[in-house]
């Protein structure tokens, strides 16, 4: 699995499954974060026994601002490359180093690897995915979403959370992976709505995002997304409300 870093629209996902009872081993897995991740995260941000995601984010970009850079050092990432290139897994390549004195966490060399492969590298090809690895000519999927608009387009008025209106939309499987859960967070006041819905698909999803906001109608100026099939209607939620642009990336970025 490719872990992705904790934004404050996942941890928001956590208060909400941990709120349906999903044990936290589950809700791990299904915000793409590390199980010691998950544990740590609401160690930290309890507060009366309860989890406070408006706290944890903001406890973490304070740790961030008054974080020390480390840089690993070159001769640890070659180190960190021939292991991958020999079928290791980034949890391995940490674990070993780490005992080494050299740590570096798998998260660090999952990024690593990810970057390598913008970049035209072929790393990628070395990991398992769900115990199958990367083969040799095996071509990448074609992109399912049409007409997308890249969030690159997005308005400096909705990076600046300037007005009431600009939405981020995610979903996250449900309990024992039955039927999901759509999540929608208004940018600026940090207002959180979700929906349970069936399945994942595009049809279910699209029903949902638009019942959710129906409420708001007036005040849906964007909606910004992952490159998920689950999206792929995002042009029928345009047709209801023909201002709006929705914009799609290829990395999800929670609430940046």
């Amino acid at each position: 699995m490719s872990y992705q870093q904790l934004t404050e629209g996942r941890r928001y996902q956590i208060s909400t499954l941990l709120e349906l009872g999903i044990s936290i081993s589950e809700i791990a897995l299904k915000v793409k974060c590390h199980r010691a991740t998950a544990y740590r995260e609401l160690k930290r941000n309890r507060i009366h026994n309860q989890y406070c995601p408006t706290h944890a984010h903001a406890s973490s970009v304070s740790r961030r601002k008054t974080a020390h850079k480390y840089r690993i050092p070159v001769e640890h990432v070659e180190f960190a490359r021939l292991l991958i290139s020999i079928d290791w897994s980034p949890e391995q390549i940490s674990s070993v180093l780490t005992k080494a004195g050299a740590s570096i966490s798998h998260e660090w060399i999952y990024r690593y690897v990810a970057q390598d492969k913008r970049q035209g590298g072929k790393l990628y090809r070395h990991l398992r995915q769900g115990h199958k690895r990367y083969r040799k000519g095996l071509k990448e999927k074609a992109p399912t979403i049409k007409n997308a608009v890249s969030i690159d387009e997005r308005p400096s008025i909705v990076d600046n959370r300037e007005r009431f209106g600009d939405w981020e939309i995610d979903t996250v499987l449900g309990k024992h992976g039955t039927g999901a859960i759509v999540t929608i967070l208004e940018r600026k006041t940090r207002y959180y709505l979700a929906k349970k819905v069936a399945s994942k698909s595009a049809a279910e999803v699209t029903k949902a995002t638009i019942d959710m906001l129906m409420p708001y109608k007036d005040y849906v100026h964007t909606i910004t997304a992952d490159n998920g099939r689950e999206f792929a209607g995002h042009q029928e939620t345009q047709r209801r409300w023909m201002q709006i642009c929705i914009l799609l990336t290829r990395i999800a970025r929670g609430s940046e």
